[in-house]
């Protein structure tokens, strides 16, 4: 799975240099053998993102893309879209993307995590829960129940990264097991990009048949020299 997500980022036009963050010496063993560049961390981090931010730092990136390694059939495309805000707002510090959908098994599934977003375009909050919550009694929303759901994709500038373990655990973060609630707690906006794209993340074992009959079915598979 790893090689898929390593090989998909690799073709996103603004993306300069994959590198695998881990703390587990399989995965790193993993990623050598299919000729990929992975970085051991520490064990004691408290997010993918912390991790990530050991990794930042001590490269001489001004942008950092940390895309979770559960998306093996990720669209490159997806993370260019993240990237492209940063061109635009100079003072831009986080982006990540949101997939419209109005599917009620999704809106409905705490595995399926879900955002909100203000007229501009920023993230007013991230839930496990069904947010926003339609009222039985009220129409306005049309018949269509819309709502973001949200990619794991994140983009940075690592002058923030470097910020990142000077930031309190927050409260909202440990509740609902969502990082991206840290920044928000402290004050960050997070610039989420409107993008259409089923993701197929891999959050339980029924999720890794789905994405195996994917696979088989269409006969695809990996090339690291395209």
């Amino acid at each position: 799975m790893i090689q898929h997500v390593y090989e998909r980022v690799s073709q996103a036009r603004y993306v300069s240099e994959v590198i695998v963050a881990t703390d587990d010496i399989r995965i790193f063993d993993a990623v050598e053998a299919f000729g990929g560049v992975a970085h051991m961390t520490s064990r004691n981090h408290r997010s993918g993102t912390d991790r990530v931010a050991e990794v930042a730092v001590k490269t001489d990136a001004e942008v950092i893309v940390n895309m979770q390694g559960d998306e093996p059939l990720l669209d490159p495309g997806c993370v260019d879209a993240a990237v492209e805000p940063f061109f635009a707002n100079p003072s831009l510090l986080i982006s990540t993307l949101g997939c419209p959908s109005s599917s009620e098994i999704e809106h409905s599934n705490p595995n399926v995590v879900k955002v909100v977003v203000d007229h501009e375009g920023y993230a007013l909050y991230f839930s496990r829960s069904p947010i926003p919550h339609f009222r039985l009694n009220d129409n306005s929303h049309g018949n269509e129940k819309n709502f973001f759901k949200h990619v794991g994709l994140y983009v940075y500038r690592t002058q923030l990264l470097k910020l990142l373990p000077t930031l309190k655990e927050s409260v909202l973060e440990k509740a609902e097991a969502l990082e991206q609630l840290r920044f928000l707690e402290n004050g960050y906006r997070i610039r989420v990009v409107s993008y259409q794209y089923e993701s197929l993340a891999v959050d339980t074992p029924e999720d890794l048949d789905r994405v195996n009959e994917f696979i088989k079915e269409r006969s695809w598979q990996p090339n690291l020299s395209s």
